[in-house]
């Protein structure tokens, strides 16, 4: 009796640490989610984790950004990602260095879709996280750009995050020397920024 009692202690204690184990939401990015030039732990996606990780229940972020991935090798890497990490939602956010490199938007539009089927073959949901050129780039092409994000997350239902540096790109005291990438005290602006629409994905 004492042990059939011993086993089904441990058997529900299995159970509770697996019901414990924390969701997880996967970033792939480039180096605005890579934390470029600042301390990791400043960044925004580390600033997110922090934040799931104070949750009920709990969920962690898995940040697989690396600085300079274009939507290509974002999408040549997505499927081990997702076999590996098994997320439950994707922040997507890939296209700034196919802008700066001026590659072909039709290309750029394929291999983003390409991934946000892939998610969501996978049952996970996705939120979609655009970026904004120089104004260098000229009106055509940077409108091009932010219509891509705009159509795809209309055309398959994502949550959308039109412009990742929203209120930071315009102020040279939250931006670093290069004028691309934010300084530390401007991450946790740009998390704010992913969250208003990331939260209702957790829930």
């Amino acid at each position: 009796m004492r042990r059939c009692l011993w086993w089904l202690v441990f058997l529900c204690g299995i159970g509770s640490a697996q019901a414990a184990a924390p969701k997880t939401v996967l970033v792939l990015g480039d180096s605005l989610s890579a934390a470029h030039n600042i301390p990791v732990e400043a960044g925004w996606v580390h600033l997110l984790d922090a934040r799931l990780n104070q949750m009920v229940p709990k969920w962690t972020a898995i940040n697989a950004s690396i600085s300079g991935e274009t939507s290509l090798s974002g999408r040549n890497r997505l499927p081990a990602l997702l076999a590996k990490y098994r997320p439950e939602v994707l922040v997507l956010e890939l296209g700034a260095n196919d802008g700066l490199r001026g590659l072909p938007l039709p290309a750029l539009r394929d291999n983003l879709d390409a991934m946000i089927r892939t998610a969501q073959q996978a049952k996970l949901r996705v939120l979609l996280v655009g970026i904004e050129l120089p104004v260098n780039y000229g009106p055509r092409y940077r409108d091009g750009l932010r219509a891509v994000y705009a159509e795809l997350a209309q055309s398959r239902h994502v949550a959308l995050v039109p412009f990742l540096l929203e209120g930071v790109a315009l102020d040279p005291a939250l931006m670093q020397d290069d004028g691309l990438h934010p300084v530390a005290a401007a991450q946790p602006r740009v998390l704010a920024t992913v969250w208003k629409p990331l939260r209702p994905l957790l829930h």
